[in-house]
Parts: C-alpha cells; structure tokens; sequence
C-alpha cells in the first residue's frame, strides 16, 4: 500500500489529513515561505487531536539551509520541545556552504531525536545538495529514517527519474518520499515510474473568508493579494489521492 504525508500549516488542514486517510502529518508554518517551526501552540494542539503520527518541522526560517551558531540553537531547542509535547518525529536538515549534508549538526539534532524514541525525515534541503547521491549516503550515516524530495527540480514529476535511482541505490535502507507538486492527476503515474511507497502533499483547496465586511482597499500581505481567503488540506483531496495512488497496488 502507498503512504500519505500531508504537510499541514494548520491545525485544520491536519485534521483534515487525518479524515481523508493520511498516515502522517508534517506540521508547519509559513507554507509559502517552504515551511518553518510552527508555534507551541500548535504543536500542543495538534498533538492533542490527532491520532495519526505527528511529525514537526524544524525549520528556523526560510530560505536557504546554511544555519548560524543562533539558529541552531533554537532548532536544538525546538527538537526538546516536540519530545517534551510527545510528537512522533521531526522534520529536518542542515547542508554545509558547499552544498553538503552538515553531518555533525544533522546527527545532534536526530540523536536527540531518537534517544526520546522519535523518528527523523530529512526535507528538502536534499534538492538544494551538490551531489544528492553522495548526500543520501550522508544522510542514512546520520540515522534518518526518510528523505523527501523532489529529485533535485521543483516538482517530483520534473524529477521522477533521479527519484526512481534514488530508490534503487537506496535498496532499503532509508525511504524516499516523493513529494512537490502531486496531485490527483499524476500521483498514479509517479508511483509507477519511481516505483516511490510514500508520497508528501499539501492537496489544498482555496476556502473563503466568513468575514460579513470586506475591506478591498487594503493588502496586508496575502500570496493571494485576497485577505478573505486562505488555503487549507482537503479531505476529499486526501482520499482521491490516495483512491488513485493505490489503484493499481
């Protein structure tokens, strides 16, 4: 059976991942900015209503993955925080100015990880690697459990066939993830082709604002340009992928 991982910026959309059938929620926050640490909050809450695993980004700030002395201290302080709030894992990943897999931080933040009995999925930093396949031998090293990636290009169909090798070189031994850009249309044909058993998605749909007035002569910084909707996981998303995912399973 093929695996859903929703990447929820909400507490709405992770119920709504866990109502379509997903096995995992990766939270977050500032999905646009490619995702950062979402607030105690949250954490606290989702992991109050979800009966699903809960994995949590760890993810200081936008950008690139080349981290100051600051940053990852709070990244360490941020990983003690899931474990203290009993998530299941966390999300992560340090690359070096070369682009290089940061072993020596990487392997802080997943001991820290795993000696409180949490799992470790190393993001999309990989895509941003010199060399993804001397980076995926790095990474297993480290102790990860899962990388997700795109194969290197924006959307895992541009990637498809660096993800299929990774696979096979993989044999194994970590799991690769497929993720950027699924949808119902292509989820089928990318498990076929990179032969992948878990896939990451957003699968959100555009939800309009309950707001009586409406001030449209203000922008206050919506992606949209729209301060009275916002986007959020779709249930009926998550089953339709996964209804076309495991179709020829």
């Amino acid at each position: 059976m093929i695996s859903l991982e929703i990447c929820a910026s909400s507490i709405t959309s992770a119920l709504a991942a866990q109502e379509g059938g997903a096995i995992r929620v990766e939270l977050c926050d500032n999905l646009y900015d490619g995702g950062t640490t979402p607030s105690p909050g949250q954490i606290l809450t989702a992991r109050k209503l979800l009966k699903i695993k809960l994995y949590v980004l760890i993810r200081p700030r936008g950008s690139d993955f080349l981290y100051n002395d600051i940053e990852f201290e709070t990244m360490l302080a941020d990983v003690k925080y899931c474990i203290e709030a009993g998530c299941d894992g966390i999300v992560t990943g340090i690359l070096k100015a070369d682009g290089s897999i940061d072993k020596k931080r990487c392997t802080q933040l997943v001991q820290l990880a795993k000696q409180a009995g949490l799992g470790a999925t190393f993001h999309r930093a990989f895509d941003m690697c010199a060399d993804q396949f001397r980076a995926m031998e790095d990474i297993i090293e480290v102790g990860f459990e899962r990388i997700l990636t795109s194969g290197g290009k924006s959307t895992a169909i541009e990637g498809s066939r660096t993800i299929s090798e990774l696979v096979k070189k993989a044999n194994g031994r970590i799991t690769i993830m497929a993720g950027s850009g699924i949808t119902e249309i292509n989820v089928a044909d990318l498990i076929i082709f990179t032969d992948v058993n878990e896939i990451h998605a957003t699968l959100l749909t555009r939800v309009k604002s309950k707001m009586q007035y409406i001030n449209d002569r203000i922008v206050m910084g919506s992606s949209y340009g729209d301060e009275y909707s916002f986007d959020t996981t779709s249930a009926e998303r998550v089953r339709n992928v996964l209804k076309k995912a495991n179709a020829g399973v």
